[in-house]
């Protein structure tokens, strides 16, 4: 989600600040109980999803970002950022996505996963 986006300010928890997230690339950060894939996609653009290939079981963070997907290193499942839908196989379970909130440079995200979907909109 980006700026434009309101998250519930009661339970979103400040990760960094926006010059620390490389564009293009994605960085795991702990929110809550939550580990997560924090992603940039554009200057004010920022999307986070849970961290763990609903496939492979491992790390999202540590895989490419290409367009508007995740994709995950080990089997090449890929993920949309937005809704959390499987976008290409082996994977067959979304992943859940955060609601991302920036305040200035300071970027924030929900402690709180929303539902993933099931197809991209």
């Amino acid at each position: 989600m980006n700026s434009d986006v309101t998250a519930d300010v009661a339970t979103d928890e400040y990760v960094c600040e926006l010059s620390e997230l490389p564009i293009g690339r994605a960085v795991q950060a702990q929110v809550g109980d939550h580990i997560v894939a924090v992603v940039r996609l554009a200057e004010r653009e920022v999307h986070a999803v849970d961290d763990l290939c609903t496939h492979g079981r491992v790390s999202l963070a540590e895989g490419d970002v290409v367009g508007c997907e995740i994709e995950c290193w080990l089997h090449g499942s890929r993920f949309n950022l937005i809704t959390g839908a499987v976008s290409g196989p082996p994977a067959l379970i979304p992943v859940a996505v955060y609601a991302v909130r920036l305040d200035g440079d300071a970027v924030y995200i929900s402690t709180t996963p929303n539902s993933a979907q099931e197809n991209p909109s």
